[in-house]
């Protein structure tokens, strides 16, 4: 009965600090949004810990983890994500990663949602060599978005 007892406590002691590190390396997991007068829409992330913006969104109606990245030429995504968001493989070509050279392959996006911003229509490449639901949001997407970063915030505006 003590081995249960323990066992259970430990499972619960699990998963609360399993949260609670998730929320502390996404603290933008449910993105509020503002409307403003002139029909923009305005986002704001927080920073998490290692001094990243990381953003929970959607790519066509599939969940993913952005990472903002202002290096990224494109939205860069998992095949994995890639298959989910149902986006096929086009053209390939090689980029240079952090690891090096890699083969991608193209896909537009219809959309990409950020709270209430939604973008379409937007340039991507799948790499095969990526794992995981974390989307690098670079800037074929970000250019249709101004962005001010003020302290440990970063303010996303869009104008539709």
């Amino acid at each position: 009965m003590l081995f249960i007892s323990f066992s259970l406590g430990l499972g619960v002691l699990t998963l609360f600090f399993d949260a609670t590190l998730n929320a502390r390396q996404n603290p933008n997991r449910h993105p509020e949004s503002a409307l403003g007068n002139d029909g923009s829409i305005t986002v704001t992330l927080q920073r998490n810990p290692q001094g990243h913006y990381l953003v929970s969104g959607l790519i066509n109606n599939a969940e993913a983890n952005f990472l903002l990245d202002t290096g990224a030429t494109d939205v860069v995504m998992s095949e994995a994500l890639a298959a989910e968001a149902g986006l096929e493989r086009g053209y390939a070509t090689r980029a240079m990663t952090a690891n090096g050279e890699v083969t991608v392959y193209s896909a537009n996006i219809n959309t990409v949602q950020i709270g209430n911003i939604t973008l379409q229509d937007v340039r991507s490449s799948i790499n095969p060599a990526m794992q995981g639901d974390t989307v690098l949001l670079g800037m074929s997407a970000l250019r249709h978005i101004e962005f001010t970063q003020r302290g440990d915030s970063l303010t996303l505006r869009y104008v539709p």
